[in-house]
C-alpha cells in the first residue's frame, strides 16, 4: 500500500470518494486524514457502491463502481466490521463492532 501525504478536499471525499482517491487502499495510505475520516470516507464509499449495484441490477445504468469487497476490505483494516441481519434491503449493511472500554 502506498501512503500519501497529499491534502484532501474532505467536504467532496465525504461526497463522492472515488472522484478523489484511485482505491480504497489509497484512503488508507493517506497520512493527512484521521482514524476517523478514513471510517467516514470508506463507509461512504462503501454504502456508495452497494447502492451502484443495485442500480445495475435494477436495469439502471449506475456509472462506473468500486468493488464493494475492497472497499469492505479497507475498512476492516480500519475497524473491524461484521455483516449482520438488518431489514431486508437490496443495499445490505454492515455494523461497527465498537471496542469495549474498560473503566
Amino acid at each position: 500500500m502506498r501512503t500519501s501525504s497529499r491534502p484532501v478536499d474532505l467536504k467532496r471525499a465525504m461526497i463522492d470518494p472515488a472522484s478523489l482517491f484511485r482505491s480504497p487502499d489509497e484512503v488508507i495510505g493517506n497520512e493527512r486524514l484521521s482514524r476517523e475520516n478514513k471510517i467516514e470516507i470508506l463507509c461512504r464509499w462503501a454504502y456508495d457502491t452497494a447502492e451502484l449495484a443495485v442500480a445495475e441490477e435494477e436495469g439502471m445504468g449506475g456509472g462506473e463502481s468500486a468493488d464493494t469487497g475492497a472497499v469492505l476490505r479497507a475498512l476492516d483494516r480500519v475497524i473491524r466490521i461484521e455483516p449482520h441481519s438488518s431489514a431486508p434491503t437490496k443495499q445490505g449493511g454492515f455494523c461497527i463492532r465498537q471496542p469495549h472500554r474498560l473503566t
